[in-house]
This record gives structure tokens, sequence and C-alpha cells, in this order.
């Protein structure tokens, strides 16, 4: 969108270049540089023709002459010159609206490059030319140039890290000539005096290209120009960034410049500088340098623990805020129930001295009323049982507080009390517990001895049964049969175990004492008797014969 109230000059410009052949267009646009050197630098009427030059896209066009072969053009490296003026011109101090980005990331650096290349393409005729009239002149075009490009860098700073990056500028420095190398250093000291900061932005190998570039020059070139700008360019970039000043210190490509420096004579132009180099480059320097440079480490850090601490309470205010409000609000509130409550009972109070002094008067004024009714005789009988009345009442409340008084005091006595007879329950249950206990053995420890007639009598016993079970047995045919065919060998087996058995019955009655036992000992003896007569008794009895005697 073009602007409205447009110079007229830059319309009959724009005008003109628009209908005008390509080889006309560089003689056209240099009437710009009129329009601009007669507006007041600074004014708002500047910036005005400079956004119309921008929007009627002379500035682009400036730049597509530049792009071309020098050669074709009218006029040719004076007109360049006179357009490389209006163009940094032009783009200083301009306010591009919408097209910004554009503007920023095109066409500046664009324009530094071209400016660059032209440069070169300077150098390059300059070297190959014979005649030293052709000479200044191509060096008086390639100031223009080079001042061009630092107004150009000076109002657009971003272009700097462009322009030391650029291999053309790098070809640009390590020119021989020493006019032309003067030019250089001067052009890129003075760009680092506006910004120095950009140098250490850019590659590591363009920066190690340029501090190269410019020690060769210290060391290499007789001409004092040359080593003075070099030197002072040196020591502007060692002052400016302690990065570089390490570099140079440390790095193994310039061990021993400092040496080389203080070889250097010293009653030149440029020896104040000198000195002030090779004491930055003195090892106490070095030391000083790094201390700066750790105090500014502990500095940076305690910076960001600082900040981090400030930003971690930050953080913690609200939830402390809430609880300081929380707090306040709670002793707030205890501190208003606190004064109603005392409201309320100094309330109570005095209802409760309305009260009595409202049933007194009551009481007074039926005293009276009834004094008014009952007879003149009565009164004292009926003042005597009031008397008695009041008295009772006195004595109730008087025996109810003493009892009360009484039972507070008893209290501590009362729980020792019940506490006592607690303790008595549990240890009487388990006592009640143990003697229990003691009484389901007492039967096995508590036993009398046998006397003598009841041992008699239970030998009588075993005796029989001995008598009944064995004797029987071993008289029956069978059995004399069975002996006589088995010989004394199993006969005596079988009386043995029978012999056994009684034997066993006889030891359990005399040692085992049976005066609760006779139960006990029958069925001790069943047990015995199944036991002899059990079938796997009989069947090894049985396998027992028919090894010892077959048929």
């Amino acid at each position: 969108m073009k602007p409205t109230g447009t110079d007229p000059r830059i319309l009959s410009i724009a005008a003109e270049v628009a209908k005008s052949p390509e080889q006309n267009v560089p003689v056209i646009l240099l009437k710009l540089k009129e329009i601009i050197n007669n507006t007041p630098l600074g004014s708002s009427e500047l910036k005005k023709i400079k956004q119309d030059i921008y929007c009627y896209d002379l500035i682009q066009y400036c730049l597509l002459v530049l792009s071309q072969d020098c050669s074709r053009i009218q006029g040719g490296w004076t007109t360049i010159s006179q357009l490389t003026q209006i163009l940094s011109h032009c783009c200083v101090g301009l306010e591009p609206g919408e097209d910004a980005e554009e503007f920023y990331n095109e066409l500046l650096p664009s324009a530094a490059e071209n400016f660059l290349v032209l440069g070169r393409q300077l150098q390059t005729c300059f070297i190959n030319a014979a005649k030293a009239e052709e000479k200044d002149e191509l060096l008086h075009f390639f100031q223009i140039v080079t001042d061009s490009l630092f107004w150009l860098v000076g109002g657009h700073v971003e272009l700097i890290q462009n322009v030391l990056q650029s291999d053309h500028f790098l070809h640009l420095l390590q020119t021989d000539n020493v006019q032309i190398g003067s030019t250089v250093l001067m052009m890129l000291q003075n760009i680092l005096q506006i910004n120095s900061g950009d140098l250490l932005r850019i590659r590591g190998k363009a920066l190690h290209s340029i501090l190269d570039e410019v020690i060769f020059k210290l060391f290499s070139t007789s001409s004092p120009v040359i080593r003075s700008s070099a030197t002072k360019l040196l020591l502007l970039m060692a002052e400016s960034h302690q990065e570089i000043l390490i570099l140079l210190r440390q790095s193994a490509c310039y061990k021993g410049l400092r040496r080389l420096l203080s070889k250097q004579e010293t009653g030149t132009e440029f020896s104040k500088e000198l000195r002030r180099l090779v004491s930055l480059l003195s090892p106490t320097v070095y030391q000083e340098v790094e201390e700066q440079k750790l105090h500014q480490a502990a500095c940076l850090i305690q910076a960001y623990w600082k900040g981090f601490q400030t930003r971690k309470r930050l953080k913690k205010l609200p939830s402390a805020v809430i609880a300081l409000q929380r707090s306040f609000r709670s002793k707030r509130i205890k501190m208003l129930l606190e004064i109603n409550r005392k409201k309320e009972e100094e309330d109570l109070r005095l209802r409760l001295q309305l009260q009595r002094q409202r049933a007194m008067r009551l009481s007074r004024e039926l005293r009276l009323s009834m004094l008014e009714i009952v007879h003149p005789g009565q009164v004292e009988k009926h003042n005597r049982e009031m008397e008695e009345k009041s008295a009772l009442i006195i004595q109730k409340h008087w025996r109810g507080y003493r009892e009360r008084k009484n039972f507070r005091q008893q209290r501590q006595s009362l729980t020792e009390y019940k506490a006592a007879v607690t303790l008595q329950r549990a240890a009487l249950k388990f006592l009640a517990k143990c003697r229990k206990k003691k009484k389901l053995f007492a039967p096995w420890r508590g036993l009398q001895e046998l006397t003598d007639a009841r041992r008699v009598e239970l030998k009588q016993q075993v005796d029989d049964y001995v008598r009944r079970h064995l004797v029987c047995r071993l008289l029956c045919p069978t059995g004399i049969t069975l002996f006589q065919r088995a010989g004394s060998h199993h006969g005596h087996l079988l009386l043995k175990v029978q012999g056994d058995v009684a034997q066993l019955l006889l030891d359990v009655m005399h040692d085992f004492p049976l005066s609760r036992g006779g139960k006990a000992i029958a069925a001790l003896d069943e047990d015995l008797h199944e036991v002899v007569r059990s079938p796997p008794a009989r069947s090894r009895s049985k396998m027992a014969w028919g090894k010892a005697y077959p048929s």
C-alpha cells in the first residue's frame, strides 16, 4: 500500500525509473542524493522521504544496480560509490512498517554483502592499476564504500556479525597493500568500538582468522600505519573481551606473542599501546584476569542462587499469607467468642440479679398482703411458721453445700478405694484359678500309701487271676500235648511270657498306690490279657512254633 502525501520529487523519480531503460536507471537514482542532502538530518521530513523511497522500491533498485557489473553502469565507480552512500543513508533510520521482516532479514544483509563485494572489486582494480592517479581515485572510491558500510553497520548493529563472518571481509583484511590494509583495519576498529560483543558471537574459525591476520600484519609489515592500527585493534580486542585475552595468553598458536611484542621498537607512535598490550599479556595481569573471571563466575552463581531462593520464597508467599490470615482469623474469632461469652455471662448475672430482686420484692409484697389478710392475733404464729420454713430452707442448702464439699474432698480417696477393690477382685480371681488348677492334679500327689492288709488282699487277687488265666490253660489236655510236642523250648517261652505278665501286674500293684485305682487295675488286667490273646501275638507264636518244630 502506497503512502499518502508522498514527495512529488520521489514520485517523479520513481516514474522515471519505471519508464527509462536499464542503463539509465543508475544515473536517475543519483537524484536521490540531492534530495537527502537538502533535507535536515534527523528531521521527520527526512524519515518520511526514506519511507517513500522504500515504499516505491527505489532502495531495491539501488541494490540491483550495485549487484550488476560495474563496467556496464554509466559513470563507473563514481556512480557506484554515490549509490552506496544513498543506499546506506536510506537504510539507516528507516521504519519499514509491515515489511520489517523482509527488510531486516533479506535487504540489509544483502546490502552489506554487496558493499563487501564492491570493496573486493575495488581492491583488485587498485592492485592492478598502473597509474598513481588511477590508484588514488580507486582508493577514494574504496574509502567511500567502506564508509558507507560502516554507516550501515552503525545504524544496524545486527549486521556486524554478518560482516565479520563474511569471506569477502577476510579477503579484504588479508591484503598486502598498505593503504587498503590500513583502511580495512580502521574500519574494523570503528566497528568493534560500536559493539564489540558481536566479536565473540562469530564462528571460532572466523575469530581465529581475524586474530591471525591482525598479528601477522603487526609483525610482517614495516609500515608504521599498519603496525599502529594492528596494535590498537589487538589492544581493543584484548581489553574488551577477557576470552580473547585468555586465548592470546594460553593458546599454543600465539605462544611467544608477549616476547615478540616486547622486542618491538619503543620509540614509535604506538609504543604506549604496545606497552599496554604487553602488560595485559603478562602473567600477573593474566592472574588478575583469572581472579576477576572467577569473581564474576561466583557473582553469577550467587545471583542465580539468590534468584532461585527469592522465587522459592515468592512461591511460598501465598501459602504463608494464607496461613497468617487463617491464624489471625482464628485468633480474632476466639477473641470475639470470648467477648461474647463474657457478655453473656454478664447478661446472665444481671438477669439473675434482677430476678432475685424481683423475687424478693414479690415475696415482701406477698408477706405484706398476707399480713393484711391474717387476723392480728395470728400474726405472731404466722411469723413463727415463716421463720421455721426459712430456717429449714437455709439448713437444707447448707447441708447440701457441705456434703458436696465433702464429696469433692473425698473424691480422691473414693477413687483409690475403687481401684483397690478392682485390684482385689482381680487377685481373688487369679488365686481361685490357681486353686482350681491345684485340685486337678491333687489326686496324683495326695494318695496314701498301702497298708499290709490291703497289700495281702491285692496279692491274693493277683494270685487268683494268675491261677485262673495261666495254670488252667497249661493243665488242659491240648496244652499238655502241645507242650510235650514242642518240647521244653516252646513251653518255656510261653511260660515266660505268661510269667512276665504276672510279674508286671505284681510290680504295678506293689508300686502304684491303689487307694482309688481298683478300676484302673481291672482295666489294666483286661488289656494285658487281650494283648497276650491277640491274633498278632498268636500268629507270631505259630510262626516260631513252625520254625522250631516242623511237622
